[in-house]
């Protein structure tokens, strides 16, 4: 019988570690894991200090990364300011463990300083990537973020601007788009936050409306649980 009792003892071994590992296991709710995580490229970006970095540096961190641009009339601030909300009910101790990082697709105007005034609106946390604009594109790509350049407006665009806008901002405007910045209403882009572990690899992606809807703020301490370092 000491055989049996071994084997029940055994037993209720595995049993209890398989409930405490359901137990401390991440619940997440919304997001879509990707089947195959992508592991980012070194692709050679710089930092809102100015600084060189690229797409796959972590420091070690779970990042959570925003293609967007500082003149974005309406999405971008909408996500950041979600992403703000979101970072604030963190603890500490979660905090150090997150880094919640803008990707802008206009790099033509949003220079390092350009990105860090941006972002201090939000959280003097939260970091920025630029840099030249055929890598932003790749990065975008590796990242399945959909980027679209603006077109450069016609004479008759230009005219019509003039006529529904100040004179001073219609040149403004038109000016930026010919040197192929981009304007607000004229940059199409992804809205969708992704999730990068400390070892730079794509794993999870939240649709906007998951973002805004509470679903990343939901799953956000199990994702720190799960990949954080």
């Amino acid at each position: 019988m000491k055989w049996l009792t071994a084997a029940l003892l055994t037993l209720a071994v595995v049993l209890g570690g398989l409930l405490l590992y359901r137990n401390l296991a991440p619940t997440l709710t919304s997001g879509t894991a990707l089947d195959h995580p992508v592991t980012l490229p070194a692709l050679r970006l710089v930092d809102e200090r100015g600084q060189m970095t690229t797409l796959n540096a972590s420091g070690g961190k779970l990042r959570l990364m925003f293609y967007g641009y500082v003149r974005c009339p309406d999405v971008c601030p909408a996500t950041l300011a979600a992403l703000k909300n979101i970072y604030a009910g963190l603890t500490p101790q979660q905090q150090a463990r997150v880094q919640i990082q803008l990707v802008t697709v206009d790099p033509v105007h949003d220079r390092p300083s350009v990105l860090r005034d941006y972002l201090n609106r939000f959280n003097p946390a939260f970091t920025g990537l630029t840099g030249d604009a055929a890598t932003i594109d790749e990065a975008a790509r590796v990242m399945f973020v959909a980027n679209v350049q603006p077109q450069v407006a016609t004479d008759h665009v230009a005219h019509q601007d003039q006529h529904s806008h100040e004179a001073g901002a219609a040149h403004a405007a038109h000016d930026d788009e010919v040197s192929g910045g981009a304007t607000a209403a004229a940059r199409i882009h992804g809205d969708q936050v992704s999730v990068v572990d400390p070892q730079g690899r794509f794993v999870r992606v939240y649709s906007n409306a998951e973002v805004i809807g509470g679903g990343l703020e939901h799953d956000l301490p199990g994702l720190i649980r799960q990949y954080g370092s």
